[in-house]
C-alpha cells in the first residue's frame, strides 16, 4: 500500500505555528484567546451545558472503557493522589481550551472552525479572568483542564493559570492539568528557565503528551502534518521527562493500514522505553470514536481506521503484557517511577 498521504495537503506545522501563535497570545497584556464554546457543533456532545461565560465547560473524566481498551486512569488517578482523595471511577474537570492547534487531526472532537484564532469564536482573556470565572461557579470542580487546541502554542497558559491560583489562595485545593500534542519546543523557546522549573515542580500539575499514532504513517495520516515530524514527538517528551514533570502520555492507535502492527507496535514501545523504561506504564491509549464534528470529517479511509485501531489496541496489550509483569501492570498510573525524570523520582 502506498502513503495514502501523498494526495493530501500536508501541513507546514513549524510556520503554520508562528501565525497561530501570533494570533492567540498577548503578552504585554498577559491575555489569551481562549474559544467560546456556545453554538458549536462540539456543544452538542457535552453532557453539561458551557459555563464561564461560554468559555468553559465542566467534563466527567471516567475510568470505563470499551472491552479491549485498559481503563482510563488519566487524569483520575494523578489528581487524586494531589489531592488526597480516595480513587474513583470519575472525576470532574473545569475545561477551558484555547483557540489554535497546528495539526487538524480527522478525530478531534473540536470544530476545526475553533483552532484558527478566530476572534469572533473566542474572547481575550487573563488567566486570572478565567480562575474568577472557575470559582463563581456553583460547586466548582477540583480541577482545571487546559486543552485545545495545542496548549503549548502559547506556553505562558500554564504558569499564568499558576499565578492566578496561587493569587486565589487556590493553589492546595486545586489540581492543575494540561495537554501536549508534542508538536513544538515552544516551552524552551518562550519560557526561561526559571519559569520551566516552576512548571516542573510545581506540587498540583500534571501534563499529558499525545502521540498522533504509533509509526510514521498512522502519524501523518491522523495529523496532515509531515510524517517526518513523527520522530520529533520522542524528541519532545525526551526533554519535557528531563525536566520532572510529573508526565504521563496518550496515544491514538488510528491507522491506514494495519498489516505491519507487530513490528510496528514493538518499535513503538521500544521507542518509549527509549525515553523511560517505564513509560509504557504511563501510557494510556484513547479508543478514537466519531463525535459530532468528526462524521462530516469521515471517509471510507477514516471509517477503516477506525475498525483498524482494534488490531493495533490488541498489539499494544500483547507487548506491554511480555514486557511487564502483572505486579507492574497493576500499578496506579501516578505510582509508577520514571527513572529516567530530572529532579523527581517515584
Amino acid at each position: 500500500m502506498g502513503d495514502r498521504t501523498t494526495s493530501l495537503r500536508v501541513i507546514n506545522t513549524d510556520r503554520f505555528s508562528v501565525g497561530l501563535r501570533a494570533r492567540a497570545i498577548d503578552l504585554s497584556g498577559r491575555r489569551l484567546l481562549v474559544t467560546r464554546l456556545t453554538g458549536s457543533d462540539q456543544e452538542k456532545d457535552l453532557t453539561c451545558p458551557v459555563n464561564c461565560r461560554g468559555l468553559g465547560r465542566v467534563r466527567h473524566f471516567r475510568r470505563d472503557s470499551s472491552p479491549g481498551w485498559p481503563p482510563n486512569s488519566l487524569p483520575i488517578d494523578p489528581a487524586g493522589k494531589a489531592l488526597g482523595l480516595e480513587p474513583g471511577q470519575l472525576i470532574r474537570a473545569q475545561v477551558f481550551q484555547n483557540s489554535v492547534c497546528n495539526w487538524r487531526c480527522w478525530y478531534c472532537f473540536v470544530d476545526f472552525s475553533l483552532l484558527n484564532g478566530d476572534e469572533t469564536r473566542a474572547e481575550w482573556v487573563t488567566a486570572d479572568e478565567l480562575v474568577r470565572l472557575f470559582r463563581e461557579q456553583p460547586d466548582p470542580p477540583r480541577m482545571i483542564d487546559l486543552t485545545g487546541g495545542q496548549p503549548d502554542l502559547t506556553p505562558e497558559w500554564v504558569p499564568w493559570m499558576m499565578d492566578a491560583l496561587e493569587e486565589a489562595g487556590l493553589q492546595d485545593s486545586v489540581y492543575l492539568w494540561s495537554d501536549d500534542n508534542l508538536s513544538n519546543d515552544y516551552f524552551w523557546q518562550y519560557l526561561d528557565a526559571a519559569t520551566q522549573q516552576r512548571v516542573a515542580h510545581y506540587p498540583k500539575y500534571g501534563r499529558v503528551c499525545c502521540f498522533k499514532g504509533y509509526n510514521a504513517e498512522s502519524f501523518a495520516f491522523n495529523t496532515m502534518a509531515s510524517r517526518d515530524l513523527f520522530e520529533r514527538q520522542f524528541d519532545l517528551m525526551k526533554r519535557l521527562m528531563e525536566l520532572g514533570l510529573d508526565l504521563y502520555a496518550y496515544v491514538t492507535l488510528t491507522t491506514p493500514c494495519a498489516k505491519r502492527v507487530i513490528e510496528d507496535m514493538s518499535r513503538f514501545v521500544d521507542k518509549l522505553q527509549h525515553i523511560d523504561p517505564n513509560l509504557p506504564l504511563r501510557t494510556i491509549p484513547l479508543e478514537i470514536r466519531p463525535f459530532t464534528p468528526v462524521v462530516p470529517r469521515l471517509d471510507d479511509d477514516k471509517r477503516r481506521a477506525i475498525d483498524l485501531q482494534q488490531q493495533a489496541i490488541a498489539r499494544w496489550r500483547v507487548e506491554l503484557g511480555e514486557r511487564f509483569t502483572a505486579e507492574e501492570l497493576g500499578l496506579k498510573i501516578c505510582d509508577i517511577p520514571l527513572l529516567r525524570r530530572g529532579g523527581r523520582h517515584g
